[in-house]
């Protein structure tokens, strides 16, 4: 193969041009004049050489977006007029909780200070617990991470967690102190803690302020510096493997690649190996702040592929992508499969609506390939569907887009988790719905999912913490001080226990400086029962939970509290109550509307007094035979907020 030297003008940030075209001219200058002839397998090698694929991950609030904005802007992507915050979260929510919901990609041109051209392929990462999966996906992209610790918070939950991700994908790690601007920073006790702590090497910590600028230049030549380059061989079968996808109404599936082996473009025909699907190649790209074409994608190179391929179900993450004239031979390791944790009904409003909520969910799964649903019925609330997601948060986003993006309003179940019946005939049955509680008599024991749980705190509030593990049923907690006035605590909870509202009483009792990471561990045995809420008589199953014995009490009479403020009064008395089988475990009542039917009645015959108040009487007793309770959508989501909210 002949290099000649690209015609185009030396580098300039601020224009775009293809990967190969880009680093090219680097191998020209380094290889002598325009007709030397290089080796097709040399070349490759030396094209990977000038490139560089990390991500940034760290806790919640830790800058991550920040910094991936600053070095979008240190590279001249974008001018200062079109910029603006959070440049790579595309959704309004993000922007608005100020979260990372899905990771995103883009391709840095960079020259370094020896004067070699450099692409450096980013990757913007979730902080939050119930987006890991995101992280996990991504670290596999790459080769490197820079993990993110703020100089005023320090080490926490989640930076430990990420940490761990990364160790798993064995990357090279350049932790960096952020937020050093600000005024309670502490950056030289961060940096100590991130060595004894995290074991990293004190030598590779930046220092540096996202938010001004400060320092960041330097995290540039860090990463040329002691990331890797990718591995791979341009000329073997392609091998790529799927680390995303998202879905354009347009186009269809727009799948995020990392190339292995081989090198993929235009015109090909590929083949999914997990399912066996065959497409065309329409496109294949890197991705800039909007995506752009190239001629190829080759091994090292990350990137995204269109070939008209309609829905996401079919691009599963960690499949592996491979020509169909000259396949590889096996598949890449790909993922472990996601496992939902919190399941909840969701239903329209308006039983009219139950066309549209189907639509929008078929819509957003094709975003989200992490939310699973099927098909659902209640008494009470009609047809809707049960939902599963990763936690408490993915719930909360996923009704907030429903509502939002399909103008959907709903109503939504107390979440539960799955947890396992084993019966006297021998079979054992998975249950995350209270409608499908076996028969009692026939369970001989029933189990559900713990998970450990990690807290960071201030070694003040390790009482009033150690008080809520206890509460809601810990195990085995155990502590360290990782830090003089931090404490490490770890405790096995039940997962049920974990998303009622335990992470927001943690930050209440810790005023905020308390995080909490998790991973599921295993079923154990547990004593669960059914609570029922009847209204006026009559069971609401949408109302129904599983529980444990020993805080069924409590939670039937939260229930039976919530919905007596929040149901309307009748002109009869109305009982709310919860019960375990046939035994009332709490109740609360409703009283009457008392019409005054004696307004009329001036002075006369008692008689005529006591005729009227006995009609009344009658009256009301047939209406309290057919009466039937309205209960409002407030109700369902009243019964949701915890005892504090």
């Amino acid at each position: 193969m002949t290099i000649t030297r690209p015609a185009e003008k030396l580098f300039n940030s601020r224009r775009v041009y293809d990967i190969t075209t880009f680093l090219r001219r680097t191998l020209v200058r380094q290889y002598g004049p325009s007709d030397g002839a290089i080796p097709r397998h040399t070349y490759s090698s030396l094209l990977m050489k000038n490139i560089r694929n990390f991500s940034i991950i760290a806790h919640i609030d830790h800058g991550k977006s920040t910094l991936a904005d600053r070095m979008i802007q240190l590279r001249g992507m974008i001018s200062d007029r079109e910029f603006k915050d959070q440049l790579l979260d595309n959704m309004d929510i993000e922007r608005e909780r100020g979260i990372t919901i899905k990771s995103q990609t883009i391709c840095l041109p960079y020259k370094a200070k020896d004067g070699q051209e450099y692409i450096l392929n980013l990757v913007d990462t979730p902080g939050h617990v119930d987006f890991s999966y995101e992280v996990s996906r991504a670290l596999t992209s790459c080769e490197g991470a820079l993990l993110l610790v703020d100089a005023a918070q320090g080490v926490e939950a989640q930076t430990l967690a990420n940490l761990y991700l990364a160790m798993e994908n064995d990357l090279e790690i350049l932790p960096v102190v952020n937020k050093i601007d600000l005024p309670s920073a502490e950056p030289d006790k961060v940096a100590i803690q991130i060595e004894e702590d995290l074991g990293l090497d004190s030598s590779l910590i930046s220092f540096c302020s996202a938010k001004t600028g400060q320092g960041v230049a330097d995290i540039f030549e860090k990463i040329i510096e002691h990331i890797p380059p990718p591995t791979g061989d341009a000329d073997e079968p392609l091998q790529a493997l799927i680390f995303d996808a998202t879905y354009d109404p347009f186009r269809g599936a727009i799948v995020s690649v990392r190339v292995m082996n081989g090198r993929v473009k235009a015109g090909d025909t590929v083949i999914f190996m997990s399912n066996g699907a065959e497409y065309r190649v329409e496109e294949v790209g890197i991705f800039r702040l909007q995506r752009q074409a190239t001629k190829d994608l080759s091994a090292g190179e990350v990137g995204y592929i269109l070939a008209g391929v309609k829905t996401v179900r079919d691009t599963r993450p960690g499949d592996t992508i491979t020509l169909k004239e000259r396949p590889c031979a096996t598949a890449l390791p790909g993922f472990k499969e996601v496992q939902q944790v919190v399941f909840s009904s969701l239903y329209p409003v308006s039983t009219d609506d139950y066309e549209d909520l189907a639509a929008a969910l078929e819509k957003l799964q094709l975003n989200d390939a992490a939310l699973t649903f099927q098909k659902d019925s209640s008494v009470a609330l009609g047809f809707g569907f049960r939902c599963g997601f990763l936690g408490l948060l993915h719930l909360e986003v996923v009704q907030e887009r429903l509502e939002r993006e399909f103008d959907v309003s709903l109503i939504l179940t107390v979440p539960s988790v799955r947890y396992l019946f084993y019966l006297s005939n021998g079979k054992m049955i998975e249950v995350d719905n209270p409608a499908h509680y076996p028969d009692p008599a026939q369970i001989q024991r029933t189990e559900e999912p713990y998970i450990k749980a990690t807290i960071l705190i201030p070694d003040r509030y390790m009482g009033a913490v150690m008080t809520l593990c206890m509460e809601r049923r810990g195990e085995n907690t155990s502590y360290h001080y990782p830090t003089p006035g931090r404490i490490e605590l770890t405790c096995e909870l039940p997962l049920a226990e974990a998303i009622f509202d335990f992470y927001d009483r943690l930050k209440s009792i810790t005023q905020g400086y308390g995080s909490f990471d998790y991973a599921m561990l295993d079923y154990r045995a547990s004593d669960l029962v059914k609570v029922d809420i009847l209204v006026n008589g009559e069971v609401v199953d949408a109302l129904s939970q599983l529980v444990h014995r020993s805080s069924a009490r409590a939670r039937g009479l939260h229930a039976c509290e919530r919905l007596q403020e929040e149901i309307p009064r009748q002109m009869f008395k109305v009982a709310i109550q919860a019960a375990i089988g046939g035994t009332i475990i709490a109740r609360t009542t409703i009283s009457a509307l008392r019409k005054d039917v004696l307004a009329k009645c001036y002075g006369g015959d008692i008689s005529r007094k006591r005729k009227l108040l006995e009609k009344q009487k009658a009256g009301k007793k047939r209406m309290k035979t057919v009466g039937n309770v309205d209960i409002p959508q407030t109700a369902f989501l009243a019964v949701l907020k915890s005892e504090q909210s």
